[in-house]
């Protein structure tokens, strides 16, 4: 099983490259920008050492689906999606926070609050919660987006005060953070399955803020099986979940978060198999038709860059 952990693509156009944790992105005369979603897969802001087979498929093709499903309350950058791991949108000036909404009291939420806090990000939390519970109403955590190192909670006041964001952008992509977790929670419903919590990513382009990055993928989002969730969380027992949180679970059974003096454990090949096949369960599930893994052809990045250029040429 091969997995595409690095491209170094030259394209009709190009004028920059970014290289994420887990994405690059080609930047195309400052108009358009193609992401591709290789195999890396990142937890407590590292990037682990080998990559996870057909992981940049489900993510960019999940996140294609919801792009489009979502599209009618934001606007937002896809254009085309010319290979199973590429999307191609518009290029948009990104804020610098990431807009993290929670329904549930679990993951780093639970971690914090099970140390005495009650207030996250400038929100005041209900005593007396437990792990996965339901919030009385969706609760808005944002981060600051760091090009390096840990992002850090940030209240929506101090966003605003710092000039991150403008009160009038902040409030818009407020409301538009709700109603997609609204529609994300509606249709994840309807396959039997719960939006725990999920972040959005905004930017604005030509005056307007619109929507950017992924959206409703396993890497941003956290979900759990519907069936059962009620009498596990009675029995204060773990919840059946579809997230990157059993990736970062493991690294902690392995003594591994990412602090001082730690060492990252081995990825076996049975292991990142058994990754790749929790990624494609998950988009299976919620995108409730069967999984076809793209072409073996041999070389995923020559294939990519092909599509990517047939499809830059024929723009053009």
């Amino acid at each position: 099983m091969k997995a595409l952990t690095k491209t170094d693509f030259s394209l009709p156009g190009q004028v920059g490259v970014y290289h994420g944790k887990v994405r690059d992105v080609y930047n195309i005369n400052d108009d358009l920008m193609v992401m591709v979603a290789t195999d890396r897969i990142s937890a407590f802001d590292v990037v682990l050492p080998k990559g996870i087979p057909f992981k940049g498929q489900v993510l960019n093709q999940i996140a294609a689906k919801f792009l489009d499903a979502t599209a009618d309350i934001v606007p937002n950058w896809k254009i085309a999606t010319p290979d199973p791991m590429v999307t191609i949108g518009v290029k948009a000036e990104g804020f610098k926070v990431e807009m993290i909404i929670r329904g549930y009291l679990t993951g780093s939420a639970w971690r914090e609050y099970k140390k005495g806090c009650r207030s996250l990000c400038g929100v005041a939390l209900p005593e007396g919660m437990r792990e996965n519970e339901r919030f009385p109403e969706p609760i808005i955590t944002p981060t600051t987006k760091a090009e390096e190192g840990h992002d850090e909670n940030i209240s929506k006041e101090e966003i605003i005060r710092q000039g991150l964001v403008s009160k009038a952008d902040y409030e818009q992509m407020e409301g538009y953070t709700k109603a997609l977790f609204k529609r994300g929670s509606e249709i994840a419903a309807t396959k039997g399955l719960i939006l725990v919590d999920t972040k959005y990513e905004f930017g604005k382009r030509d005056g307007k803020v619109i929507l950017i990055d992924e959206i409703h993928t396993p890497d941003s989002s956290r979900y759990f099986y519907a069936d059962g969730y009620e009498d596990k969380f009675l029995k204060g027992e773990p919840q059946r979940q579809l997230s990157k949180e059993f990736v970062r679970q493991w690294l902690i059974s392995q003594g591994f978060m990412n602090e001082p003096g730690q060492q990252m454990p081995e990825i076996t090949d049975d292991y990142a198999k058994s990754v790749s096949d929790r990624y494609i369960e998950l988009y299976e599930h919620i995108v409730g038709e069967q999984f076809t893994p793209a072409p073996d052809e041999g070389d995923i990045a020559g294939r990519i860059e092909r599509n990517i250029t047939q499809w830059l040429t024929f723009r053009n």
